[in-house]
């Protein structure tokens, strides 16, 4: 690089590119949105903490989820909602390596997460005299710390080949907040290492999550079918049917983004593929558990009454 070559301090995130009284309207939608998705998953959170009846591995992994879409969305959420209002919307470098760091940490580890979850159904549901052996407390504090280090490691990786590169040239980023192919995009270098590293990141925790996911349902509906009574079949299947519906959405969307091969028509596309999974995912999970959920109504109805007796007696 030259001598007299200058470096980019900040990046400006792009966004929509609508109109101010859209963008307003967005604002105040979006900010509803983020609202109830904190105060859902913090409600699942709460639950999972306060009653005893879901201290089991189950929903000691639900609130791990829940953990990872509260700090997901945050990692995201509150910066483009300011640009929304903003028509400055710069971000200095550090702040943005760190989003894209955080980003990838929190998605690769939830990826794991759900993974884990689905070898607990599976357990559970083809196992079930030996579930508390196999699913003790202490394999299920190694399974969720695993998970977590794993994500983080494959982001400390991705964040380093980021920080090597040169950023001297444009600095519009084309999305919502500082998402990692975007980013890569104003290098002023050749990024095939990045890119490389990165499908391999995404085959590691997408494709072999989904394909052992996939394995596991095959045995328990296999299971599922063995069981002699209605009742049975149908109390065993909901409690997989919500985590399907969990994996499907995370899933499915993350693998458009970040297995299909990239063109400039899939920019706008991956903006609202990259919001849902920011802020339409982190709701829906705790709307999917408690709802599709017998035992998270129970608890939630066993909480109101409490407060409502506790309020009597005051």
């Amino acid at each position: 690089m030259g001598g007299n070559q200058s470096w980019v301090t900040e990046f400006i995130l792009v966004g929509f590119q609508l109109s101010a009284e859209k963008e307003e309207l967005l604002f105040w939608i979006f900010s509803l949105l983020y609202i109830f998705s904190l105060l859902a998953n913090g409600m699942i959170l709460g639950l999972i903490c306060l009653d005893h009846r879901l201290h089991t591995p189950m929903y000691f992994f639900l609130a791990h989820l829940a953990i990872l879409d509260m700090s997901y969305a945050s990692n995201n959420v509150p910066k483009m909602l300011a640009n929304l209002l903003n028509q400055k919307r710069t971000i200095s470098f550090v702040p943005c390596i760190m989003q894209t760091f955080l980003y990838l940490a929190f998605a690769a580890t939830e990826c794991l997460i759900l993974v884990v979850m689905s070898y607990d159904r599976y357990v559970a549901i083809c196992c079930p005299l030996q579930y508390t052996v196999i699913m003790s407390w202490r394999v299920c504090t190694i399974l969720a710390v695993t998970s977590w280090s794993c994500g983080f490691t494959l982001s400390v990786v991705h964040a380093i080949l980021l920080l090597k590169l040169p950023f001297c040239g444009p600095r519009d980023v084309n999305h919502l907040f500082c998402e990692i192919l975007s980013v890569l995009k104003l290098a002023c270098a050749d990024t095939w290492i990045n890119q490389v590293v990165l499908f391999a990141a995404s085959v590691f925790v997408l494709v072999g999550p989904l394909c052992l996911m996939l394995v596991s349902y095959m045995h328990i509906l296999w299971a599922i079918l063995k069981i002699q009574s209605k009742e049975g079949r149908i109390k065993a299947f909901s409690t997989c049917s919500s985590h399907l519906c969990v994996v499907g959405l995370f899933f499915g969307i993350a693998m458009l983004v970040y297995m299909v091969p990239d063109s400039n028509q899939r920019e706008e596309q991956e903006k609202m593929l990259s919001l849902f999974h920011s802020l339409f995912n982190p709701m829906l999970n705790p709307l999917i558990y408690s709802l599709r959920n017998a035992q998270v109504k129970s608890a939630f109805h066993r909480a109101l009454q409490k407060k409502r007796h506790g309020g009597m007696c005051l």
